[in-house]
């Protein structure tokens, strides 16, 4: 961030939903990405401007929402073979420390909850601006971005090709892309 103060943008903020999104790509078939959203979640923000380590996050997750543009494959992710949404319809994360990394880069690392199993998670941010809106809303927007390997968190199921090689690659590349607006 430079030398920019930063100071005006500490507050809490709700992360709207309408212009946000929480992304994944995944390897299908050892061939080819798959990429998929989750189009119900909520979340918030305490930033520090003046102390980017005391800023924190905190997103739920609605697993039923699940959208990869495939009614069966969404089918599928739902099921006990993934994501097991009866049992664990909400998937969670809780920051714990947050960093500078210099320029715009922050990194922010918490506790990431999937089907009942909590491991660490750091998510790499780009800070993409603060501005008030038309509508007098003060907003900042991140983009961000983490690898995790589906297997820590119990996501096991999978299929061998022919060819060798499994149908799911183990690693997911998560996507944020967060806009949130400062509550009044």
């Amino acid at each position: 961030m430079g030398n920019t103060d930063l100071s005006a943008l500490t507050g809490d903020y709700t992360i709207d939903t309408a212009h946000s999104t929480i992304g994944f790509t995944v390897r299908h078939a050892m061939v080819t990405n798959v990429k998929g959203k989750f189009v119900d979640f909520s979340g918030s923000l305490h930033l520090d401007g003046s102390d980017p380590s005391a800023s924190t996050a905190s997103i739920d997750v609605k697993m039923e929402s699940i959208d990869t543009g495939s009614a069966d494959r969404d089918g599928h992710l739902k099921s006990a073979d993934f994501f097991k949404i009866e049992e664990f319809p909400t998937m969670t994360f809780r920051s714990t420390a947050a960093e500078s990394l210099g320029g715009e880069d922050y990194r922010i690392t918490g506790d990431l909850t999937i089907l009942g199993t909590t491991r660490p998670l750091s998510i790499d941010l780009e800070f993409n601006g603060a501005a008030k809106d038309p509508f007098g809303n003060e907003r900042v927007g991140f983009e961000g971005k983490a690898e995790i390997l589906r297997s820590e968190w119990g996501l096991t199921w999978n299929a061998a090709l022919e060819t060798g090689g499994v149908l799911v690659s183990d690693k997911i590349k998560l996507n944020f892309d967060i806009s949130a607006i400062k509550n009044a």
